[in-house]
C-alpha cells in the first residue's frame, strides 16, 4: 500500500457547477474492457463543443495533476469510468468546493483525494492558477491545508478518508491481495468452503 499525504503539481481551472460523470466521460467510451484509452477522452464533448479553448485543451495547463473544480463535481451516473478518466489524464488531486458522493468514494478507491474548500478560496485558486499556470500547487492530507504562491487555504475530507490516505489502506483490492494467504488459511478452516 502507498500513502497519500502530499501531493504537488501544476493545476487546471476547470470552472462550473454540476458538472456530471456524463460530461467528464461521454457513455460511449463506457464500451471498453478496460480503462486504458480513456484519458484521452476526458470532457470529449465539452472540448469539441468549445472547439480547443477547454481548461483540458490549453497548454498552459499540459501535464497538470491538481484539477480545481466548483459545487458538486461528479454528479450523475455512477460510473467508475469519470474519475478513470481523469486519473488517466494524469490528475493526482482534486481540489473543489463539493463532490458527489459516489465520485468521492470512486477516487477515493484509486486513491485520488478530493478534498473541499470554501467557495472563495476554490475561486482564489482557479484565479491564480489561471494568471500563473506553471505555479505549483501543494495538497497536504495530514496538515489539511492547500498552497499555491502566497495563497494558503485550509481543505477538508473526512476523517475515515483522511486515514485510509495517510496509513497507506486506500486499496481495498491491494489490501486483499496482500493478505491471500492469511485469506486461504481461515478458509481453509471453514467447513463450508469445501462444499459443491
Amino acid at each position: 500500500m502507498s500513502q497519500v499525504i502530499s501531493i504537488s503539481g501544476r493545476g487546471i481551472p476547470l470552472k462550473g457547477d454540476d458538472i456530471d460523470t456524463d460530461r467528464i466521460i461521454p457513455a460511449r467510451f463506457l464500451k471498453c474492457v478496460t480503462f486504458d484509452g480513456l484519458g484521452e477522452h476526458t470532457f470529449e464533448d465539452d472540448r469539441t463543443a468549445l472547439k480547443g479553448s477547454h481548461a483540458f485543451d490549453q497548454p498552459q495547463y499540459e501535464d497538470a495533476e491538481v484539477l480545481v473544480v466548483n459545487r458538486n463535481f461528479g454528479c450523475g451516473s455512477s460510473r467508475e469510468h469519470a474519475p478513470q478518466a481523469i486519473a488517466r489524464w494524469g490528475i493526482k488531486v482534486l481540489v473543489g468546493e463539493s463532490f458527489a458522493e459516489i465520485f468521492f468514494g470512486n477516487c477515493v478507491a484509486m486513491g485520488i483525494p478530493c478534498v473541499t474548500a470554501a467557495a472563495d478560496n476554490v475561486k482564489a485558486l482557479q484565479e491564480a492558477i489561471a494568471n500563473h499556470p506553471q505555479a505549483t500547487i501543494e495538497v497536504n492530507i495530514d496538515t489539511m491545508q492547500a498552497s499555491c504562491g502566497d495563497l494558503t487555504f485550509p481543505v477538508e475530507i473526512g476523517d475515515g478518508p483522511r486515514q485510509m490516505f495517510i496509513s497507506g489502506t486506500w486499496d481495498a483490492c491491494g489490501q486483499l491481495v496482500a493478505q491471500a494467504s492469511a485469506i486461504q488459511q481461515t478458509a481453509g478452516k471453514l467447513p463450508y468452503v469445501a462444499w459443491s
